[in-house]
């Protein structure tokens, strides 16, 4: 199965967002944001690899 350009779009910018939580929930100690941005992370690349 061949990802679109959209999805694969899709996918990374995910990934970038969920970094994004990630850091700005190290920075503040907010361990909910920290790991909702992990979850995001992964989830995106998780996307990008099964298509």
């Amino acid at each position: 199965m061949c990802m679109s350009v959209d999805d694969t779009a899709k996918n990374r910018s995910r990934q970038v967002k969920g970094k994004a939580k990630e850091v700005t929930g190290k920075a503040t100690g907010n361990k909910k944001l920290e790991r909702s941005g992990q979850k995001d992370m992964v989830a995106g690349e998780v996307k990008e690899r099964l298509n």
